[in-house]
């Protein structure tokens, strides 16, 4: 199996080895558009892979802060409570880039980056550029894709 994600369509695509379509999703990728820098906040291209799955077991809408939960589930009057928090909800898929000088290493290493698939409020818009860089997803989406993938998994983000 394999991951692909669009930039520009907002999708994530699931597919076996034979390239058949196995599920797909829609994501919210990076306000910033696609780009490799350190803090430039953008989505990082090319092939990735899965280095760490995170939250195993935890409810829909569990809150995380440094890739741990808090103990919170997601609200609007917890939201209310802290406006402009990047949340991070349900599961992580923490990526690897594996392209030396493009997205791994120095200044466009996306793990140091903290570049995730992970949950996010279903308030918020998918189908349309809206993170700081990581792929968000629907909290039963992504809950979906964490209990189909392993550790590994490659993860094409083309932009």
């Amino acid at each position: 199996m394999h991951i692909e994600i669009s930039i520009p369509q907002q999708r994530l695509r699931l597919l076996n080895q034979q390239d058949e379509l196995l599920r797909e999703f829609a994501v919210s990728t990076a306000l910033n558009g696609a780009g490799e820098q350190k803090n430039s906040y953008c989505t990082p291209r090319g092939l990735h892979l899965v280095r760490a799955k995170i939250g195993a077991g935890m409810p829909l809408g569990m809150v995380f802060r440094a890739r741990r939960p808090t103990g919170e589930i997601w609200t609007r009057t917890l939201a209310e409570q802290h406006p402009g928090r990047d949340w991070i909800l349900t599961r992580i898929l923490w990526l690897s880039g594996c392209e030396p000088g493009y997205n791994r290493l120095g200044n466009v290493d996306s793990m140091q980056r903290y570049i995730y698939i992970h949950g996010t409020p279903d308030t918020e818009p998918m189908g349309e550029p809206q993170s700081h860089g990581c792929i968000r997803m629907r909290n039963r989406d992504v809950a979906e894709l964490f209990d189909m993938v392993e550790v590994g998994i490659q993860v094409d983000i083309t932009g």
